[in-house]
């Protein structure tokens, strides 16, 4: 899988799982190519999510359910991630 792939498939499950304003997700892979732990077609991506459902959950809860959400993805191909909910 490549990281256009996988923004387009984090996109969707999010969206058809979570009532969301806007999603947006970020490649930031490149900022971790150097690590010793870096591994390939494993990536690093920051998500940026308007939505007044998870706004109104605490943090804990809120990543949480992104993270079930993301089970899979999380497990095959994200090394790392990053949440920002606005």
């Amino acid at each position: 899988m490549n990281i256009n792939q996988l923004i387009e498939i984090v996109k969707n499950k999010l969206d058809n799982n979570i009532v969301c304003d806007k999603i947006e997700v970020e490649d930031k892979t490149f900022l971790h190519k150097s690590h010793s732990t870096h591994e390939k077609n494993k990536f690093h991506i920051k998500l940026i999510i308007t939505s007044d459902y998870l706004k109104k959950k605490n943090k804990i809860q809120s990543t949480k359910e992104i993270y079930k959400i993301l089970e899979e993805e999380l497990k095959n191909n994200i090394h790392s991630i990053q949440i920002l909910i606005n």
